[in-house]
């Protein structure tokens, strides 16, 4: 969750590198942020509560050739200046940032104050550089002193570590994500994602689990944390630029990866059609086929439950990942997981593939990142290719997601032409859609309903988990109780929650379902609602209606769309961050 960046080379404004560099990395956490510069042999740190994109770093310009930073997203402790990384031991020679938890940190830390130490903060991250020192009373060499500590560690973690007496940088993983940007003619930078330095390389390696990196900023080695064996490394070059990491001329993140769904669903479906079809065949020899993903990829997973049935008359399973443990009685080698996320790092994914994997099935993963964990640990991958992802509430991606699973669901039906025709008409109507007028229809809702505090969503079909997406995204980033209903459970009791005036968003398709979700919606209009129709056509159901494009079976990534932009614009007149909801974080690497 935490973001972390530490650099050592040639460049002596170390300090106001990875001050900048974190800055990319604040959608990772924003509670509080901190920066340790090696200089003269001493180890000087600044950390502060609050956002770091309000540092400069020109303040930190100090001749320096090696420091460390974090920007945090609270787990152990509250959100104090004492919790803020970086940690040091008690003599102040030894620093290390870190992302993860610690599971076993209480046991460690009661084992380090009976030996004397003595700890300031709350977190459990703060016993690693003492653990370190402890483990240096055994050997000479940091590095060897970090991996032994290590190796103590249970749990999901990436740290950077460094010491006042060498020109040492190490930094070990497991569960969380590290990369490494190689510069020749600057020398090392280790993040927990690549826009962190994307200004000096674009060059990068890839810690894999289990594994630690040294370097002293002109040669670096790869080594297994517990064998110590050495683990070659290739070098890749990113392919996207860091302008199409910024927001440009947009207020927010949010809004650009909004607007950018009319290119980005199009990358999408730009597949390969060979591996298209070898992923159906997968899917349709799989004896069960399960589809795991968590929050927004969740509800792309479960919407893919409907692809499936209507478009290729085949069954899968939808299970939230943090869930999926529980299913492992029905997994066989025959089986097929697919697995879903933006990040390609979430630590709920990654421990449902170990439980597949365990049963020996296979995996499928659907990432935006590539090189990510979950990409390089799966048997097969594709890409969604949506480009850098920095508001937390993910938007392009999910559209991204729908697309990729439909185009496999037509493959398994043996239409894959005619979904690829289907999604890049749908694609081009978004784009027509996507206009002044109509954003500034959507801002004029919001303001007629920006003051409500209960706000509930109905859907049918794969609307019914789009509705419970526009809940997701209305509940992130503006803060207003939303909930998600399938039309037909609203007798069942959620009529209940109805008052006079309470807004009511119904997403429509013109599909089999259309006339039962507009009785579902004149019954909530009868009892007081304030009915919001999201449908192709008007209807008397609607006291207000945003029109969409008729899209057949793409209609969920259609009528997402417009709730994402109202979402965006609830945020911003009720004064909230859409970019940085509260208590949340972009990638979410630990459970």
């Amino acid at each position: 969750m935490c973001g972390i960046f530490g650099y050592v080379g040639s460049r002596i404004n170390a300090g106001q590198m990875v001050i900048d560099g974190i800055k990319h990395l604040e959608y990772r956490g924003y509670d509080s942020w901190g920066v340790a510069c090696k200089k003269d042999n001493e180890i000087s740190v600044a950390k502060e509560i609050g956002k770091i994109s309000g540092v400069n770093g020109e303040d930190f310009a100090f001749h320096s050739s090696q420091a460390i930073a974090h920007t945090r997203w609270a787990t152990h402790g509250g959100v104090t200046e004492l919790n803020a990384h970086p940690h040091l031991n008690e003599e102040g020679t030894i620093a290390v940032v870190h992302n993860g938890i610690i599971e076993n940190y209480t046991e460690l830390r009661d084992e380090l104050k009976k030996k004397g130490h003595i700890f300031l903060s709350e977190t459990d991250s703060e016993i690693i550089p003492h653990l370190i020192e402890e483990e240096l009373t055994n050997t000479q060499d940091f590095a060897s002193a970090v991996r032994r500590a290590c190796q103590r560690f249970e749990g999901r973690y990436a740290l950077l570590a460094m010491d006042s007496t060498s020109q040492t940088l190490v930094a070990a993983r497991t569960g969380s994500p590290l990369i490494v940007g190689v510069s020749p003619q600057d020398g090392y930078f280790i993040a927990s994602d690549i826009p962190a330095f994307m200004d000096y390389t674009r060059t990068v390696q890839y810690l894999d689990d289990g594994e630690m990196v040294v370097t002293d900023g002109k040669s670096i080695l790869f080594t297994d944390i517990e064998t110590g064996e050495e683990r070659p490394k290739r070098e890749i070059e990113i392919t996207w630029t860091i302008e199409q990491a910024q927001k440009g001329d947009f207020e927010h993140y949010m809004l650009k990866e909004i607007m950018e769904q009319k290119d980005s669903i199009a990358r999408a479906v730009n597949q390969d059609e060979d591996q298209i079809l070898t992923l159906a065949n997968a899917i349709r020899n799989a004896r069960g086929t399960f589809l795991v993903g968590c929050g927004t990829a969740g509800k792309a997973c479960m919407a893919s439950e409907y692809f499936f049935s209507v478009i290729a008359d085949h069954h899968v399973n939808f299970a939230p990942a943090s869930e999926f443990k529980l299913y492992h009685h029905f997994l066989q080698p025959e089986s097929l997981l697919i697995v879903v996320s933006q990040s390609g790092e979430t630590a709920d994914v990654l421990e449902a593939m170990k439980v597949a994997k365990s049963k020996g099935a296979k995996v499928l993963a659907i990432v935006n990142v590539e090189g990510s964990t979950i990409e390089r640990e799966a048997d097969y991958s594709l890409l969604i290719n949506a480009g850098p992802e920095r508001a937390v509430a993910s938007t392009k991606a999910l559209t991204g997601q729908l697309a990729v699973l439909m185009l496999i669901a037509y493959a398994m039906a043996d239409k894959l032409k005619d979904g690829k025709t289907l999604l890049l008409e749908t694609a081009a109507m978004i784009n027509d859609m996507l206009n002044p007028r109509y954003i500034q229809r959507i801002q004029d809702i919001a303001e007629l309903i920006k003051e409500k505090e209960d706000l509930y969503i109905i859907g049918k079909s794969w609307n019914y988990p789009m509705a419970l997406e526009s809940a997701i995204k209305i509940q992130e980033v503006s803060y207003i109780h939303a909930e998600g209903f399938a039309g037909g459970e609203l007798k069942h009791g959620p009529i209940a929650l109805i008052e006079e005036g309470t807004p009511c968003i119904a997403l429509v398709g013109n599909d089999e379902v259309t006339t039962d979700i507009l009785s579902n919606t004149i019954e909530l209009k009868a009892r007081g609602a304030h009915t919001i129709g999201v449908a192709p056509e008007r209807s008397e159901a609607f006291d207000e209606w945003l029109k969409v494009p008729d899209a057949g079976t793409a209609q969920a990534l259609v009528n997402i769309i417009p709730i994402q932009i109202l979402s965006y614009f609830l945020a911003v007149k009720r004064g909230k961050n859409p970019d940085m909801p509260r208590n949340l974080a972009k990638s979410v690497t630990v459970k």
